[in-house]
């Protein structure tokens, strides 16, 4: 694709120097993890025992062979069959809608930089707070969760569009619809009892975890923690070319070193993807196309995302979102908060001028499941794009098409190929006897 430059803000292209570059990632970046814990975690990982309706699993919409994403701009979660772009609509199980937001890939969440998870941040450290997060579930946040990994993979199991499935399908989307979550006979209670009531991860647990002696003490927490610690163990990643270039065991090649340049000088891009996981876990409003459904109350009927805005309520936070790492970028597509844009190519051109690519997109740049809904309400309504438009704080730079290609060679520096195929693997089988999420 062509870049054609219009506003223009110009910086002093720099040589980069090694007070720019990272620091390698070590150990010590990273909490320590238990195998056996990690082991546990991934039976559970891809285990659709943990939804409602026993028909999704974590890895149905983070799978690695697709970046530990799904490959869609927005997933369908509950009420979908199959993986990936062949995930299509079950019709005996129809979804309520797609899910508001784009899978976000799993690599490094065990790096122990990641204090706010989420495209918006709603799951935060706060030592202040009893369990020292700060959750949408605020006084009832139990204590318990080993990390914020741990605890943000409560989430998905309480969200009708993921994984609990609508209202009065199962007992657990029923606790949802209750708002009946926490203690005896909510919606975490229900799960942990059903998968304590299996034996082979019952006693898994036992032996992993000195504080359970039987089924019945399996708490929620317990169960998140094991997968957490799976996703830790799984896709740290710190074996790129990258990793290898900043250790002196390789050079770059020209394109690559040229790029590294423009990342680092005149294209400005290390000033929002800092550090040696490439994000300063910032929020920043950059003009992305919203798709989808958006995020609203139950009361309202819009299709907006305001991102950050809706946990802080701040106005400047209106339409920014967390600063994406860009480790395994080259992978990790779709990207954006809704997936506007299945090609890093055009999601790059996008950030170069955010003015421009908000007002001339393309909707054929996304990659949605066939389903009877209107996905473009907020992009056919030039009021609401104008309102994206004039939030956007990032300011557009002049760079020719060669040197995107540049941009584009150093970006692929950072893909992680021991990572993406992960340590332990796909089981072959999980304890409940349900099937494991797989391509097709």
């Amino acid at each position: 694709m062509r870049f054609l430059a219009t506003v223009i803000f110009i910086f002093t292209s720099l040589d980069v120097s090694a007070n720019k570059l990272p620091l390698p990632l070590n150990d010590s970046d990273y909490r320590s993890v238990d195998e056996n814990e990690a082991k546990l975690g991934q039976l559970l990982f891809y285990d659709p025992i943990l939804s409602g309706n026993k028909e999704v699993a974590c890895a149905t919409c983070h799978h690695p062979s697709l970046g530990t994403g799904d490959g869609l701009s927005l997933s369908l979660g509950d009420g979908g069959k199959g993986l990936g772009n062949k995930r299509i609509v079950d019709y005996e199980n129809l979804p309520e809608q797609r899910v508001p937001r784009n899978a976000q890939p799993l690599f490094n969440l065990g790096a122990k930089q990641f204090k706010t998870l989420f495209h918006d941040g709603r799951v935060q450290v706060d030592l202040s707070r009893p369990s020292g997060l700060r959750t949408p579930l605020e006084e009832e946040m139990v204590e318990g969760f080993s990390s914020i990994i741990s605890a943000q993979t409560m989430f998905p199991v309480l969200s009708a569009d993921e994984m609990a499935g609508h209202y009065s399908e199962n007992e657990i989307s029923e606790a949802v619809r209750r708002g009946t979550l926490t203690g005896e006979g909510g919606a975490w209670d229900l799960i942990s009892k059903r998968v304590g009531s299996v034996p082979a991860y019952s006693d898994f647990f036992i032996d992993i975890y000195d504080h359970i002696e039987v089924a019945k003490d399996i708490k929620f927490t317990d169960i998140s923690n094991a997968v957490a610690a799976f996703m830790e163990f799984e896709w740290r990643s710190d074996t790129s070319p990258f990793d290898d270039f900043l250790q002196g065991k390789i050079n770059l090649n020209t394109s690559q070193e040229n790029g590294m340049e423009l990342f680092y000088g005149k294209a400005n891009c290390s000033s929002c993807h800092a550090g040696a996981l490439f994000t300063d876990h910032q929020f920043h409003a950059t003009g992305q196309p919203q798709v989808g459904p958006g995020k609203a109350a139950r009361f309202q009927s819009h299709s907006r995302d305001l991102g950050r805005f809706r946990v802080t309520g701040n106005i400047k936070d209106k339409y920014a979102f967390r600063t994406p790492s860009l480790r395994n970028v080259e992978l990790t597509g779709p990207w954006g908060h809704a997936g506007a844009y299945n090609e890093l190519e055009a999601f790059l051109g996008a950030h170069i001028d955010p003015y421009l690519a908000l007002s001339n997109y393309d909707k054929s740049n996304v990659t949605l499941t066939k389903y009877d809904t209107n996905d473009w309400k907020i992009m056919d309504d030039a009021s609401e794009v104008k309102a994206i438009a004039d939030a956007i704080s990032i300011k557009p730079v002049i760079i020719s098409e060669g040197e995107v290609t540049d941009l584009l060679a150093f970006l692929g520096t950072l893909t992680d190929t021991k990572a993406q195929k992960g340590r332990l693997g796909i089981p072959e089988t999980v304890p409940s006897g349900l099937k494991i999420p797989n391509p097709q």
